[in-house]
């Protein structure tokens, strides 16, 4: 016994419907036979039909599905619906198969963070993928279920840190990190979850707060949201997000973080006795602060950032006997940890920041650190890729070594007011002594930014309270102009 509906066969002028594509065929014209059993051992039960004279099967285990099924299409004629001719699917499941093809993937924060992560690998510098995996990690904090045995934050950030660096996503976990890694697996938010106000404000609170509560510094906060933004670029290029849920939010607080705070300036006595104190660290057969005398020096009187001082080779020097030398920028060494670099090394090698990879940047030196590097080279030499400043044993001279130096450094040099204050606190101190030096000497800002590898707008934002002693010049300039 069969079953027929027999009507025209329609496609792109079927009655009213809107079609899956228009590459769809669609017809009423559908015959359906009784269930019969084939020689089969698995499914022996076979199920025929016919749709516009093309003949469609289908084979089940048992007698029940088969006549299940049967019922299916059966229905779909009663209800009038037309059939596909190439698939010979009812058009409602049709839609449904187009629907669950075209559904919008919703990985979870876990996934999605190590799917992220391996697209950004292989062009990305090693300070970069770092800066990625701390944003993720962090935000990871907000994206998971609430729970009693929940790892502890800390726990959940070193593990997402281990497990979005592609290499690896086939081994195992270090001991350590097996409970948090399976429980960020399992209980991971998806992301669609950030179309939610309450996680987007979870978020931007992790972004903004340390693990103790206490407020990230600025350049903290917009790191790690810079990271996710760019992250969140890469979900809705993917498909996986509609709208960016960071659009329209702001943080709450104080948004000057990164404007260098006056206190942390020395005044060049203060900056000359640094330098000596620099010269007593260690022992006098091991050297271990008279050879970073210079190093300290690049960044006091070139503003020179340490990664790029690092990276300095002798024949990136002009040093004449006298006058101003020349020392022209081309290459840093960042640290950044062995998993982050491509070559397996604590030190990354990179052009120079925001500069195009074979960039350079030449930077006038003044007589005191030309005869300073001169001296350096005449006493130390230089590494064997010649670079003048290495380790004792030759080489990439490392962020520990000289900030202990530095820190040895201080006491002998500062009155016992002064050491535990913000007073060249830190080697990247310097550096703002000596922009601040230039601003106040009249040095123009596109100059000044040029010399210290800075656009002029981040110059105005970040030393904004650092120039001094400027407003009686201004102020007689505004007379002469006006003819006071």
């Amino acid at each position: 016994m069969t079953h027929r509906k027999t009507s025209t066969t329609t496609g792109a002028r079927n009655s009213g419907r809107p079609l899956v594509s228009e590459a769809a065929t669609l017809s009423t014209d559908v015959r359906v036979w009784k269930v019969s059993q084939v020689r089969s051992k698995k499914a022996p039960y076979q199920l025929r039909w016919k749709v516009a004279g093309r003949v469609k099967t289908a084979s089940f285990a048992t007698v029940t599905l088969a006549e299940s099924r049967r019922s299916e299409l059966w229905q779909a004629m009663r209800r009038g619906e037309a059939f596909d001719v190439e698939t010979g699917l009812p058009e409602s499941e049709l839609r449904a198969a187009a629907a669950k093809e075209n559904q919008r993937p919703d990985p979870s924060w876990w996934d999605f963070s190590r799917e992220y992560m391996a697209s950004r690998w292989r062009t990305a510098a090693a300070k970069t993928r770092e800066g990625l995996a701390d944003s993720l990690a962090t935000v990871a904090l907000a994206m998971v279920e609430a729970g009693k045995k929940a790892p502890e934050p800390e726990e959940i950030r070193l593990a997402m840190r281990w497990a979005v660096v592609p290499v690896h996503h086939e081994e195992n976990p270090p001991h350590e990190l097996v409970a948090a890694c399976q429980w960020l697996q399992h209980r991971s938010l998806p992301l669609s979850a950030l179309t939610d106000p309450k996680a987007v404000r979870d978020v931007q609170y992790r972004l903004s707060f340390k693990l103790d509560d206490t407020p990230a510094a600025g350049e903290t906060y917009k790191r790690r949201r810079r990271g996710f933004n760019t992250a969140m670029e890469y979900a809705i290029e993917c498909g996986y997000l509609e709208e960016n849920p960071l659009h329209g939010l702001k943080r709450s607080g104080p948004t000057k973080g990164d404007v260098v705070d006056p206190r942390v300036l020395v005044n060049p006595v203060q900056g000359a006795e640094l330098l000596t104190a620099v010269s007593y660290v260690g022992s006098v057969h091991r050297n271990r602060g008279r050879r970073l005398v210079a190093f300290f020096a690049c960044q006091l009187y070139a503003a020179m950032r340490p990664a790029e001082v690092v990276g300095l080779r002798e024949k990136d020097c002009h040093l004449p006997d006298t006058g101003w030398g020349t020392l022209t920028l081309r290459e840093t060494r960042p640290v950044s940890g062995k998993r982050w670099t491509d070559s397996g090394e604590r030190h990354d090698k990179r052009g120079l920041k925001s500069r195009a990879p074979r960039a350079d940047r030449p930077v006038p030196i003044p007589p005191i650190l030309v005869t300073m590097l001169r001296a350096h080279i005449a006493e130390y030499g230089t590494a064997a890729d010649g670079r003048l400043f290495a380790n004792e044993r030759g080489g990439v001279l490392g962020t520990s070594s000289y900030w202990r130096v530095w820190q040895e450094a201080r006491p002998m040099a500062l009155p016992p007011d002064k050491v535990n204050s913000l007073l060249a606190h830190r080697p990247y101190d310097l550096r703002h002594t000596c922009i601040t030096n230039w601003l106040n000497a009249g040095v123009p800002v596109a100059e000044v930014a040029r010399r210290a590898g800075n656009s002029p707008e981040v110059i105005h934002r970040r030393y904004e309270g650092c120039i001094d002693g400027h407003e009686q010049l201004n102020n007689r300039k505004i007379e002469e102009s006006m003819g006071w």
